[in-house]
């Protein structure tokens, strides 16, 4: 079954082969405190730099999910409270755990056709953390770098957290816009759930250095202690980082995967807005996903959509929450090849 599901995704066709060569490689059973695991280490946030365009002077860091990375915001980096801009399920519950570590957290919701109005947008001294869902899974959407660059502009003095969980190696980014930014690997990067990357600016260190948090599990600082020599603070999925390294070095730089991905996006939404009875959810292009598409339409046509896209050996993500009988996702990740996106579009055409 093809799945267009937005995560866990389609992972790469190439994964039998990585697994093989782990095994081969003994890497199932390496030591996290080994020379081995160190140069896997280094080698997998040179290729972040090589292949995503992150900044030399930022640092790559593993945790167990995206969740984790909320929790760890939170109470390593945050010193007076954060502000979080969303508009969907999962900005929702980042704010959520947020607030539990943090009761004068507090937020703006949107809704999923509006932008972000920066110029009218207040953040008092209360708040030194601002937090972003880049792109809301649930709900399709997306803040392009412009708006966060707009709000770096109006807010210089505080830090800026980015959730890029369905879109970090999809889309290009300019990380010098925000200090903090995070992704699980089950999506774009076209893997298997398991492992989380956290990526922290000099400015995101030094506040966690000023803050002085000391848990200890998932403390930043002492998640940093053992990443400046490429080690973790805790039994790794190595294999999973193993196999982001594995695809890093196969993935051609991100300017031309977002170049395909916005290319292919363009025939998908023409093709919705040539269909009789399905529209997309988000009307807005400004805020509307490049790497998510929420399908929207009579809850019976919805049904049946998808029963004859199973028929086909395709399966379509369902809606989230609220908006799961009228509407299904369509995940536009870089593992789904280009001839299988076509064959979904011929298929949606017939609607």
């Amino acid at each position: 079954m093809l799945t267009f599901a937005p995560g866990p995704s389609k992972v790469y066709d190439a994964l039998p082969n990585y697994l093989q060569e782990a095994y081969e490689a003994g890497v199932l059973s390496a030591n996290h405190r080994s020379n081995a695991f160190m140069h896997l280490y280094q080698e997998t946030e040179s290729l972040m730099r090589e292949k995503l365009h992150m900044p030399d002077n930022y640092k790559l860091l593993f945790t167990s999910s995206a969740t984790e990375n909320w929790e760890i915001i939170t109470q390593s980096i945050v010193e007076r409270a954060s502000f979080h801009i969303y508009s969907g399920s999962f900005g929702k519950k980042w704010i959520g755990f947020a607030k539990h570590i943090n009761p004068a957290t507090a937020g703006l919701k949107i809704k999923a056709n509006q932008a972000i109005d920066v110029a009218n947008l207040e953040i008092s001294e209360d708040f030194d953390l601002i937090a972003l869902t880049q792109n809301e899974t649930a709900n399709a959407t997306q803040v392009p770098m412009s708006v966060i660059e707009a709000i770096k502009e109006n807010y210089p003095e505080k830090m800026i957290a980015v959730d890029t969980t369905s879109s970090m190696a999809g889309i290009e980014f300019d990380f010098s816009l925000a200090d903090i930014w995070y992704a699980s690997v089950q999506k774009c990067f076209g893997l298997p759930a398991g492992l989380g990357i956290l990526i922290v600016s000099p400015k995101a260190i030094e506040k966690c250095e000023s803050k002085g948090e000391s848990g200890r599990y998932n403390s930043l600082s002492f998640i940093l202690e053992n990443a400046m020599g490429y080690q973790t603070h805790y039994t790794p999925n190595v294999l999973g980082i193993y196999l982001l390294n594995r695809v890093l070095k196969d993935l051609p730089e991100i300017q031309h995967i977002d170049t395909n991905l916005r290319e292919r996006m363009k025939q998908l939404e023409d093709c919705i807005a040539k269909t009789k009875s399905l529209r997309m959810l988000v009307d807005n292009a400004e805020t509307r996903s490049t790497t998510v598409l929420a399908v929207t339409g009579p809850e019976d046509l919805i049904k049946t959509v998808k029963k004859d896209a199973e028929k086909e050996g395709m399966q379509l993500g369902s809606g989230y929450g609220p908006l799961k009988a009228t509407s299904f996702r369509i995940a536009n990740f870089p593992a789904i090849t280009n001839a299988e996106m076509n064959k979904l579009i011929s298929f949606l055409s017939r609607y």
